[in-house]
């Protein structure tokens, strides 16, 4: 791990500031202790949100041409600097570093996209029905925006929200999760050195014994005009629960359940790519990677066999620092234990393992990628997000069937589907409760696409043209009087 972008304490106010205790950061290859970071509690989120309401007159009086400036220069940082936090992302979350290393240009990215779509806040001007009237629409910030951010990608989840916002000028306070606070204290780092004012970027750690506590002042606090959150759906409820009392506008990216169906006229060996980029990438750890898969029994025995075989042949787990390794450890003994029971329960109701179905000898946290098959959509791993690098199979035989199945949840995050019919494509395309469906393609995100859900897997959009409209409130001005 580098130095120069290692910090420990909160960053409120552009000030580096200490809590009165403090929580180790863990490998979670190894078990090691990387550092202690402070451990913010309300005190400090009070502070910090402080400091945000305070930054914002003059971060959104600032031209649009100027805020673009300093969001390039932050991109300009992270991709002087995208060794060291890539190896920093390593260290406490486990990924591969090559994983690790695509996540920090995926990070940058969304500071870049932002940068450019700073300027491209557009109004409007409306036909009136009077004719001593013009009717304007003008596009403001909302104000400071509450960004709560989840382990799996503690760079990138940060700027897709982040950017979003200082672009659209608001001002925000992050709280980043327990387990991987050092990445958004580097991004800190990186915002103060490319001139980012104080105030505008704020960080508040925390432990998990105070992130209930810190979460609530972030929701509740009046200052606060926006909350952006990527976590579970229960989390989320929750959070929802707490904007509901000073009627805050919310972004919420939650949970999934993402199928991945095949079908009888796939190509079956672009197929399994895809099926091992969208399963097994951050071993399993996305929101996006795929959960349940579904086979049309024309090719289901031929994609299992080809499945598995590309399984022992590609996937290497071991320590993310190793150049060998394409999985790295889970992200705590809590995320393999529910990998586990998901399997127990699945045998014990009739599915098959098919490879792998055991921790792995390097560690605590480590898992075999495993395939199962004979499996049916009332078991745990069909029913639940497994987190985890478990591939489940269902065979299905008829189009309907596999919508049904596919549609038969309260989630509705990604969804995939192999096929070479273009009509079956289309309705399958339009058919899928989710919010973003990849067509032969396993890997759908990018800083310029739409991201996000439908259902209970969350609200509003990330990146894209769209995702700044998250944090801008529309005000309708009339100019009455002009005869």
């Amino acid at each position: 791990m580098g130095e120069s972008l290692l910090r420990s304490g909160g960053f409120v106010g552009g000030r580096w500031v200490e809590a009165s205790a403090t929580f180790p950061v863990r490998d979670p290859a190894t078990g090691a202790e990387l550092g202690q970071v402070a451990d913010c509690g309300v005190a400090e989120a009070r502070a910090a949100v402080r400091a945000a309401y305070d930054a914002g007159p003059a971060w959104s009086g600032a031209s649009a041409k100027e805020r673009a400036a300093l969001l390039r220069k932050w991109y300009d940082l992270m991709i002087e600097n995208k060794n060291e936090l890539a190896r920093i992302i390593t260290a406490e979350n486990g990924k591969p570093l090559k994983e690790a290393q695509g996540e920090i240009l995926y990070s940058a990215s969304f500071l870049e996209w932002f940068a450019e779509e700073a300027r491209r806040v557009y109004g409007d001007i409306i036909p009136p029905s009077a004719k001593d009237r013009r009717i304007l629409v003008l596009k403001q910030p909302v104000g400071v925006a509450s960004i709560i951010t989840p382990w799996n990608f503690p760079s990138a989840m940060i700027t897709r929200k982040v950017g979003a916002a200082l672009a659209a000028g608001c001002t925000v306070v992050v709280k980043p999760a327990e387990d991987t606070p050092l990445s958004a204290l580097a991004l800190a780092e990186l915002a103060n050195r490319a001139g980012i004012p104080p105030g505008v970027y704020n960080v508040v750690p925390c432990s998990r014994q105070q992130a209930v506590a810190v979460g609530e002042v972030l929701c509740t606090d009046p200052l606060v005009s926006k909350i952006s959150f990527t976590g579970s759906t229960a989390t989320g409820k929750v959070l929802l629960c707490h904007a509901a009392g000073t009627v805050k506008r919310v972004s919420m990216e939650l949970g999934g359940l993402a199928p991945f169906i095949v079908f009888d006229s796939a190509n079956v060996d672009k197929a399994v790519a895809g099926a091992l980029m969208s399963k097994y990438r951050n071993s399993g750890q996305t929101c996006v990677c795929t959960n349940r898969f579904l086979v049309q029994k024309g090719i289901h025995d031929a994609f299992v066999e080809k499945f598995s075989q590309a399984i022992k042949r590609e996937l290497h787990v071991g320590n993310g620092f190793d150049e060998a390794t394409t999985q790295g450890p889970l992200i705590n003994e809590k995320a393999v234990e529910k990998v586990e029971r998901h399997i127990q329960d699945a045998v014990s109701q009739g599915a098959s393992i098919v490879t792998g179905g055991k921790r792995h000898s390097c560690g605590k946290n480590f898992f075999e990628p495993t395939l199962l098959s004979n499996v049916t959509p009332g078991m745990l791993c069909a029913q639940e997000e497994t987190f985890g690098p478990l591939a489940p199979v269902i065979k299905f035989d008829t189009e309907e069937e596999a919508l049904a199945i596919a549609n038969a949840t309260n989630v509705g995050l990604a969804g995939y589907c192999y096929s070479q019919d273009p009509a079956q494509i289309w309705r399958v395309a339009e058919q899928l409760e989710v919010g973003m469906v990849g067509i032969n393609e396993g890997i759908v995100s990018a800083a310029e696409c739409p991201f996000g859900g439908i259902k209970q897997s969350g609200l509003g959009r990330e990146g894209s043209k769209y995702g700044i409209d998250e944090y801008l409130e529309i005000k309708y001005v009339c100019f009455g009087g002009l005869q």
